[in-house]
């Protein structure tokens, strides 16, 4: 698998996710190898000292350590189903910075010592805007799944789970929906196999879309 890209990744981090549906939509090549968190190779750490993942590291050395990019980037080289058209940053910059500061004071309340329910309220209320955007479209930019969709999915769905009865029965209908197709697509569960962690010296992993796979 010489010369191709490769992605360290980590099957349940919502970051990795959006990388990986981003490349996979794409038909990007590229070496999978999935990290431990807990005992994170010195390979990746020496590409991006920052420690987290998603990391693209590519055939010429350049380093892409950001999900966003890396779902830019790919799309960049094959977007066949137009995703880029969705690339609303405003949404993104609500997503990334009080969405998800909302989400980790709700999931991981001891962590952060606060009050889960008052964060989890905050967090509702960005939903409750989403679940408007989809009273009148299936997607949040309009009638097909884009950026903005593949972007925020997986953080919804990790908020969704730490309460799933709770979530289900909250009166955001259309962004219910809007999950469970999502969820049951072909490209997340493609996107979902489980890999053993990569060491140094283990056979390379192959991460590729089939042409024959829908999305």
């Amino acid at each position: 698998m010489s010369g191709l890209p490769i992605l360290y990744s980590f099957r349940r981090c919502p970051y990795a996710m959006r990388a990986r549906m981003a490349l996979w939509i794409s038909g990007t090549a590229c070496e999978l190898r999935e990290v431990k968190l807990a005992n994170k190779p010195e390979e990746m750490l020496t590409a991006s000292p920052k420690g987290t993942v998603p990391v693209l590291v590519l055939p010429d050395g350049i380093v892409v350590d950001e999900s966003l990019a890396i779902m830019r980037w790919a799309l960049r080289c094959n977007d066949p189903e137009n995703w880029l058209s969705g690339d609303d940053t405003a949404l993104f910059d609500q997503l990334d910075c009080p969405f998800k500061h909302h989400l980790d004071r709700y999931k991981y309340y001891t962590r952060h010592d606060t009050d889960p329910l008052e964060y989890r309220t905050a967090a509702m209320d960005i939903l409750a805007e989403w679940d408007a955007r989809l009273t009148s479209q299936s997607f949040l930019c309009g009638p097909a799944r884009t950026l903005a969709d593949m972007a925020s999915f997986p953080f919804i769905r990790q908020f969704a789970n730490h309460d799933r009865e709770w979530f289900d029965a909250q009166p955001i209908p259309h962004l219910r929906k809007w999950l469970s197709g999502h969820l049951a697509s072909p490209i997340f569960t493609a996107i979902m196999e489980k890999f053993t962690p990569w060491k140094a010296g283990n056979p390379p992993t192959l991460f590729q879309s089939s042409p024959a796979t829908p999305g």
